[in-house]
């Protein structure tokens, strides 16, 4: 069993337990559900392009940043461009939880992107009711036909979709439906990172899809090799993370980006 298989099977009893805990009819009654949301893909396309993260750790690098304040340095990135923020909600595997993205939202007002991995219409309501704006869905983890059915329960929430590929056998589960594709640059599997095949996948994709770069962008070089092969948005995060001060850290790269 890889490490995904691990997460998804953890994934499903954390969910269980959730349900036990908050009913779908409770989260509707939540502070942020009636919300109108942001949309990350607009502030994409006017803005900065990146998507900043907020990651305390994760399978592969293990602790990148426990010490940071979630609120300081979402405050960082919103005051230096970024166009959304992701923010890790998976407690067991990246040290998230879902109050992270409470607290951002009562603080900032820019796009949110819930980052889990979400397998239950359950989670979808999670996202809604904590302030979230748009929400990942993983494309090896799922069936095109729930690819599909997520998607279409997302924007009945008002929420965009933003689906992470890696491999050619995944874009079967693009649909036109979908606001926004994802690349991962690094397999899930095994964790190796490669920017070229990214730019391979991406060229596969409809010439109107807007195309986000994820994962492995570790420098300056990088970021730049994918914005000139045309990639309209980029996630990152371990790179801002692993300093000390991650906030600081994204408003260097911007100021040296915009040169």
């Amino acid at each position: 069993m890889n490490i995904l298989d691990k997460i998804i099977e953890h994934k499903k009893i954390e969910v269980t337990q959730a349900k036990k805990k908050i009913s779908v009819t409770e989260l509707k009654e939540g502070a942020f559900f009636q919300r109108k949301t942001f949309s990350l893909k607009k502030s994409l396309k006017s803005g900065s392009g990146i998507i900043s993260e907020f990651k305390r750790q994760s399978p592969s690098k293990g602790i990148i940043n426990d010490k940071a304040d979630v609120l300081e340095v979402t405050r960082s990135y919103e005051k230096f461009g970024a166009s959304g923020i992701s923010v890790l909600t998976d407690e067991n595997f990246f040290g998230g939880t879902l109050q992270d993205i409470l607290k951002v939202r009562q603080e900032i007002s820019i796009p949110i992107l819930r980052k889990d991995f979400m397998i239950d219409e359950y989670q979808f309501y999670e996202a809604k009711a904590n302030g979230a704006d748009a929400v990942l869905l993983i494309a090896s983890c799922l069936s095109p036909s729930q690819v599909q059915e997520f998607t279409e329960l997302s924007h009945e929430l008002d929420l965009e979709v933003l689906l992470e590929i890696h491999t050619e056998e995944e874009l079967n589960h693009f649909n036109t439906n979908i606001d926004f594709a994802g690349i991962n640059n690094r397999n899930l599997k095994n964790f190796k990172v490669d920017l070229q095949h990214s730019v391979n996948l991406k060229n596969l994709l409809p010439k109107e899809v807007l195309a986000v770069a994820e994962s492995g962008i570790y420098a300056v070089e990088d970021f730049k090799f994918l914005k000139e092969k045309g990639f309209d948005g980029f996630l990152m995060g371990e790179y801002f993370m692993r300093n000390e001060d991650p906030g600081f850290a994204f408003g260097e790269f911007i100021n040296i980006i915009k040169k």
